[in-house]
């Protein structure tokens, strides 16, 4: 998908004698620096929608990429580096993406790029980064077309921009893990789509419908919403009159929890399933029916069930953050640690200098990132998507999600 207050830190690198072309920040005055000589603070920029609908989810992204800077600097992580954070609101409007990729191009500190939140939001940055050589890793953007080109669904897979990188697993796993669990495990048979008319929600239900027809199920109508709108009444009583016995959106929890509410109000008593982008809990906290039995698929494993993740989870809670790391916390952690891994072998592989260049350096050793992180193994495809194609599948059950199936995806 996708899809406050940052508390801002510096810590530094013993660097010896820095060159002026080289980038990040020069800081004499210690900070962190463990020889004693001058320090280098270097930035991780982040882009989400940090107010808005969507900022449940933006506010656990910043704060999770926080948490791993601070953890970078507390472990010395990088000999003698100083890692800083800069959290930037696209609001999950498109245009503020662009402006935010060319604030933080502007600053030459900043060595990569966490987010943003939303597939359509990030398609307006790729290119400012790409132009820059700025690393940009998304926790959250699952549309395949960011990373294997506009003709992916034909075949015709070519990375756009070399740049571009994402430790969420894309819609084409996503979207086929949701239809196969619609049809084989919940033993659903006819299907009504609907989607937001964004990149992320047209994306996933046209990949859902497609596989969820290839097992034999019935797609029985379609339909489109507009985002922001709250009167879905007229898709609903198409639903009721398909004779669905499920609906699947593709799309965001606010208008997903509506639909699903109005979709019952209609008298269609069936499950509203969608993707990563309704599992959230204001999907049910903005409802006025009750949601039992909604469905929806998330990226990875659940995060507080992972041995991997329980000194993240522990670490998260310690630092006292007012918003939960939500739904792809995990995934912003990871995605701020490949870059912490990335500077890394560019300082190590120059001596231990930060190089110049060093923007180019570090988007190099991106594609050879592999450790064991939070949500997994941590590495690069040849597109720049993650390897780990871990999924859960989540159930409403009173008034909060229960994972009900985890599996790795298998064609």
């Amino acid at each position: 998908m996708r899809n406050r207050s940052l508390l801002v830190l510096t810590t530094a690198i013993a660097t010896g004698a820095l060159t002026l072309s080289a980038c990040g920040s020069r800081d004499d005055k210690g900070g962190g620096d463990n020889s004693g000589g001058s320090t280098t603070t270097v930035v991780i920029g982040v882009d989400a929608p940090l107010t808005g609908s969507l900022s449940a989810l933006g506010q656990g992204i910043k704060n999770s990429v926080d948490l791993a800077a601070r953890t970078a600097n507390d472990n010395k992580e990088v000999k003698g580096v100083t890692f800083k954070t800069e959290p930037l609101d696209d609001q999950a409007v498109p245009a503020s993406g662009q402006q935010n990729a060319t604030t933080l191009v502007a600053d030459k500190a900043v060595l990569g790029v966490v987010g943003p939140l939303n597939s359509g939001v990030s398609q307006s940055m790729q290119g400012v980064f790409a132009r820059a050589g700025l690393t940009q890793v998304s926790p959250a953007n699952t549309s395949p077309e960011l990373s294997q080109g506009a003709n992916w669904l034909k075949g015709q897979k070519t990375r756009p921009f070399k740049t571009y990188f994402r430790t969420a697993t894309t819609d084409i796993i996503q979207g086929r893990f949701a239809a196969q669990y619609a049809h084989n495990d919940a033993k659903k048979t006819k299907a009504f789509v609907v989607d937001d008319k964004q990149t992320y929600g047209v994306g996933l239900s046209s990949i859902f419908a497609e596989e969820f027809k290839r097992l034999g199920g019935q797609v029985v109508g379609t339909d489109h919403i507009t985002v922001k709108e709250t009167d879905f009444s007229s898709v609903a009583n198409k639903v009721k009159n398909s004779g669905a016995d499920i609906v699947y959106f593709g799309g965001q929890y606010p208008e997903g929890g509506l639909l699903s509410d109005q979709v019952k109000r209609a008298g269609a008593h069936i499950p509203t399933m969608g993707g990563d982008g309704i599992y959230d809990p204001a999907f049910i906290t903005a409802s006025s029916e009750s949601n039992d039995g909604d469905l929806a698929t998330s990226v990875g494993y659940p995060v507080d069930q992972l041995d991997s993740a329980k000194t993240f989870v522990k670490n998260y809670a310690a630092a006292g953050y007012k918003d939960p790391y939500a739904a792809y916390g995990g995934y912003s952690y990871d995605a701020a640690w490949a870059i912490v891994q990335a500077v890394k072998k560019a300082v190590e592989d120059n001596n231990g200098k930060l190089p110049a260049g060093a923007r180019d350096k570090v988007t190099a050793a991106m594609s050879k990132i592999s450790f064991d992180g939070v949500t997994g193994k941590v590495s690069f495809d040849e597109f720049g998507d993650t390897t780990n194609k871990q999924l859960t599948v989540y159930q409403v059950k009173g008034d909060a999600w229960k994972s009900v199936k985890s599996a790795t995806f298998q064609d």
